[in-house]
């Protein structure tokens, strides 16, 4: 990335950025495959050889972070280390393994006046990334819209620039190792939050796409003042249904590790609605194994008349996302109860049912409005990277086209190909 002085304005800063941003997009519209494949490998063996120089940026800000009161899921959120370096590395190159999308045929028909017509994959543009706690949100961002053909501008919060910074240093290895610009991929210089308000307007129209990636409170801000498209979710509010059909070994395995495997994570289980006709026979054995794995209970009255030991749930337990080793629990007389409760307190993210009865499975298929439902298995999948994307930029919850983890493909909108021989309209 050539250099940025910041000793301006931070308007006049977000604005170069913006410019720089789209003429490399332009460039990138049309840059081959492989090419783009080159600069990711590249991008990969860079984060290999660096890995001293992110880990100690990683804990530069996992200090600041333990100064500063940080709860342990931020912090788990934060934390690098040589498992999840691994895991980066992992992705820019299954990232790189993916079929490009940018050129893609999505349909092609015929009329009967001879014009021949497709419709095929183009990238968005410009995409900006907004993102808080998570490093790895720098290469997962930064791969997926590069092999997408979009530039992308990242932000980072204050918390993580050390890690993001290490990382994104590596990314342009990468670029420079295959000829492609280098502001393709392009950090904001400044932890001001004025530069996340520039980035909201657009950036002199320079940005096509905003995605958020962080808490509440940053997602709603997006959301709020966003003056271009938004792909984002604003809470994972995420439920599991055991049905009466549920297999008791498959319900006591999904959602220990549903809710425990990572608490702060948007995937991460928060309420647990179990059908009335296996309370006596399920709902022991699924409490004890949250228990035992050191999660609070906080029920409904059916549910403690079985389990005193449970806390009673409030009406603003259905509503909060924990992200902490909490989860509420209620007890459901039918999968229709089960639904009209997901239907009134989900934030549309991720579901998921326990059942045998496949008949039961399909209902909870056919009729629960989420961008991502499971069946028989845990809600921590809903990830880009388990789906097969190599990562994700985030996860969209609304009805624009991308829906569930935003991977290469959710990146790309479409144009029509129109070829004909001649032809007039009448």
């Amino acid at each position: 990335m050539s250099a940025i002085a910041q000793d301006r304005p931070v308007a006049e800063i977000m604005a170069e950025i913006g410019r720089k941003a789209r003429a490399a997009a332009s460039v990138l519209a049309h840059t081959a495959s492989a090419k783009k494949d080159v600069a990711l490998k590249a991008a990969a063996r860079a984060i290999d050889a660096n890995r001293e120089t992110i880990l100690a940026a990683n804990a530069r800000d996992l200090e600041a972070a333990k100064a500063n009161g940080m709860s342990a899921a931020f912090q788990d959120r934060l934390t690098l280390t040589d498992a999840r370096i691994d895991g980066i590395i992992e992705a820019l190159e299954t990232v790189a393994a993916l079929p490009d999308p940018v050129g893609t045929v999505l349909a092609q028909w015929e009329r009967p006046n001879g014009l021949n017509i497709s419709r095929v994959r183009t990238p968005l543009g410009v995409i900006g990334v907004i993102f808080e706690s998570r490093p790895n949100v720098t290469a997962d961002a930064g791969a997926l819209c590069l092999k997408a053909g979009n530039a992308v501008i990242l932000r980072g919060g204050s918390d993580s620039v050390h890690s993001s910074r290490a990382i994104h240093a590596c990314l342009v290895d990468g670029l420079r190792a295959a000829d492609i610009p280098e502001d393709a991929i392009q950090i904001v210089p400044t932890t001001d939050r004025a530069a996340v308000g520039e980035m909201l307007k657009g950036l002199e129209g320079n940005i096509d796409v905003i995605v958020p990636r962080g808490g509440k409170g940053l997602v709603g801000r997006v959301q709020a003042e966003a003056r271009v498209p938004v792909f984002a979710h604003l809470e994972g509010i995420v439920h599991v249904y055991v049905d009466k059909s549920a297999d008791l070994k498959t319900a006591v395995s999904v959602i220990a590790n549903a809710k425990m495997r990572r608490t702060g994570i948007c995937g991460a289980a928060e309420t647990l609605l179990i059908h009335r006709d296996v309370i006596d026979t399920h709902v022991d054995p699924i409490l004890d194994a949250l228990i035992e794995r050191g999660c609070e209970i906080r029920a409904d009255e059916t549910i403690r008349a079985k389990r005193p030991d449970s806390k009673a749930a409030t009406e603003e337990d259905w509503r909060t996302e924990y992200e902490d080793a909490i989860i509420s629990v209620k007890a459901v007389d039918s999968i229709d109860c089960a639904i009209v409760h997901i239907e009134k307190y989900s934030s549309h993210h991720t579901e998921a049912v326990i059942a045998e009865d496949p008949d039961a499975a399909e209902k909870f298929f056919n009729e629960v409005d989420s961008a991502i439902l499971m069946h028989n298995a845990s809600t921590q999948f809903a990830d880009g990277g388990e789906f097969g994307f190599g990562g994700e930029i985030g996860i969209a919850t609304g009805k624009m086209h991308a829906r569930g983890p935003v991977g290469v493909e959710q990146l790309t909108s479409f144009k029509y190909l129109v070829r004909g021989n001649g032809q007039t309209r009448p």
